[in-house]
């Protein structure tokens, strides 16, 4: 029964919106961009503040959906805070969220050595599973043997990390193409805290999981980042959902539908950016003409609808009679260029590489957008 009204104040949670809130990014019609951090601790495990923070937080940055992850295997504050319910945080963040523009999700983290390091469960039911009857956490293929049973979605945490990986390089051990191979691993972080990992991203490719991207925060959110400055935010999964249920969040994380917006970077699978671009980048064509002149120089306006910068580099057959190649999209701006076009035309076809716009290691997107000349 508790199960059961959790599940109902997350869906209340996600459908009662403030009109304050951000809008990070257009989404298409029938799709949902939900914002997220699923990796983020408090005081019951190694963070530095209450549950109840992590929520105050996430809603001023607007986003729709947080987990509180806690270790498993050790708390730094035991002597402080002693408690035996691994739920504890969860509970707390739950009840406190109630009404507010914030769902709050079950999980958990397993931590052990690399191999094969830290792994994230995502809506567990009950973390106190995680134990064996002698109260020692189980061991790591129990562990996420368990967290699967609970219908979670598992991810692999910081494969990059240098504490871990002396040379910064994400690589699978044996136990990693294990669980891979029984389906018991779902998704990869190419990007934790402040690293982006374009070897995790290959991992996420080569091996269809989900791409995630992540805070990982133990501090005060505002101490790891500058909120006062938009390019110097807390990383974000942005998860492309039919709507705000549960069930369709949760379907679109283990179907890879997901996005990260990382500093001035828009990170993800190819289908999945092209989504973003298409809503985000839009070109409106002004009409013939320069200063006055009636030319065969067409000028269009080039909108950006987002959050974050569109950094283009044109590699069309035109040139530009004002600008270079290389054009730089502030974010939510508009700018003016003029197209040499030769000859009057009805339509034409631009082609744009968009920079900051990763769908694989050292690979950027392509979109080529249609023009009607009015």
């Amino acid at each position: 029964m508790r199960e059961i009204i959790s599940i109902l104040l997350i869906i209340a949670s996600l459908n009662s919106y403030s009109q304050k809130r951000k809008v990070f990014f257009k989404s298409p019609a029938g799709v949902y961009f939900i914002s997220s951090d699923l990796h983020i601790h408090s005081v019951f495990s190694d963070g530095a503040v209450w549950p109840t923070v992590r929520v105050d937080e996430a809603i001023r940055d607007s986003l729709d959906l947080i987990s509180l992850t806690e270790h498993l295997e050790y708390q730094s504050h035991i002597s402080d805070i002693p408690h035996t319910n691994r739920n504890r945080s969860f509970q707390i963040a739950g009840g406190y969220v109630q009404k507010r523009p914030l769902a709050v999700v079950h999980g958990t983290e397993i931590t052990k050595p690399m191999p094969p390091g830290h792994f994230n469960a995502i809506f567990v039911k009950d973390a106190n599973k995680f134990f064996d009857k002698n109260k020692e956490p189980l061991n790591f293929i129990k562990g996420i043997k368990e967290a699967n049973n609970q219908g979670a979605f598992v991810f692999w945490n910081h494969p990059m990390w240098e504490a871990n990986r002396s040379d910064g390089i994400a690589k699978l051990d044996p136990i990693h193409k294990e669980v891979i191979n029984k389906k018991l691993l779902h998704g990869i972080e190419v990007v934790n805290f402040d690293t982006f990992s374009e070897e995790a991203m290959q991992i996420a490719l080569d091996y269809e999981l989900t791409m995630m991207g992540t805070s990982d925060v133990h501090i005060l959110i505002e101490w790891d980042f500058n909120i006062e400055k938009e390019s110097f935010h807390r990383p974000i999964t942005f998860i492309m959902s039919k709507n705000r249920t549960i069930k369709s969040i949760r379907d679109a994380l283990f179907n890879g539908d997901t996005f990260i917006w990382y500093r001035d970077l828009i990170i993800g699978k190819s289908n999945n950016l092209k989504q973003v671009i298409e809503n985000n980048l839009e070109v409106i064509s002004k009409g013939y003409g320069f200063k006055g002149r009636k030319v065969e120089i067409l000028q269009l306006e080039l909108r950006n609808k987002s959050v974050a910068p569109i950094s283009l580099n044109y590699i069309g057959e035109y040139t530009f009679h004002n600008d270079y190649k290389f054009i730089e999209l502030e974010p939510r701006s508009s700018k003016i260029i003029y197209v040499k076009t030769k000859k009057i035309k009805e339509a034409i076809d631009l082609e744009f590489e968009i920079l900051n716009y990763v769908i694989a290691p050292k690979t950027n997107l392509k979109t080529i957008k249609t023009i009607n000349i009015e």
